[in-house]
């Protein structure tokens, strides 16, 4: 793991202000994954689920001096085994020019001193097969990948077809 940089770090959470930037961060991700024809999130679309009454989750920036170098975005999960929240890491992502400076590591404790700081029991994400650069990164930090599971996506028209077989869920249901 390089050493941290010398330049003044600093990370914050996202604000309203900040959607185009971290739709930017989004769209910077899903091209360095090779997912860039996935993404379909809009800054509405973000604003509502990082800043609406409904908010589902978090953003929060890193910047080199007042330089964007990274974000992450998060929400919280429930483990019943633990009977306790978890944060999970959506998407974390350093622009190339400042990987190796720490910044990855830095956002990672970030969210972990939240996780920490909120109760939770544990502090999961994914990561591509072939990301070993990030791969290096998390088992660094005490990361170990959960080989036994196996991560499973209901999405587009398998998501709408399966609903359908369900009688629709009132708006006050919390489940």
């Amino acid at each position: 793991m390089a050493a941290p940089s010398s330049e003044p770090l600093h990370l914050e959470a996202a604000t309203e202000r900040d959607v185009p930037l971290v739709l930017n961060f989004i769209k910077d991700l899903a091209a360095y994954e090779r997912l860039a024809d996935d993404v379909v999130a809009t800054e509405d679309s973000l604003r509502a689920c990082l800043f609406g009454p409904d908010r589902i989750a978090s953003a929060v920036l890193a910047y080199v001096d007042d330089e964007p170098a990274g974000f992450a975005v998060y929400f919280f999960s429930f483990s019943t085994f633990l009977a306790k929240p978890g944060l999970y890491l959506e998407d974390l992502y350093v622009k190339p020019e400042w990987r190796g400076r720490g910044i990855g590591r830095a956002l990672l404790a970030h969210l972990a001193r939240i996780a920490v700081d909120r109760g939770c029991g544990r502090m999961e994400w994914s990561v591509l097969n072939w990301n070993e650069l990030a791969i290096g990164v998390y088992g660094a930090i005490g990361a170990r990948p959960m080989t036994e599971w196996t991560v499973q996506r209901l999405s587009g028209s398998a998501l709408t077809a399966l609903a359908a077989t369900s009688p629709a869920v009132p708006p006050s249901s919390s489940t």
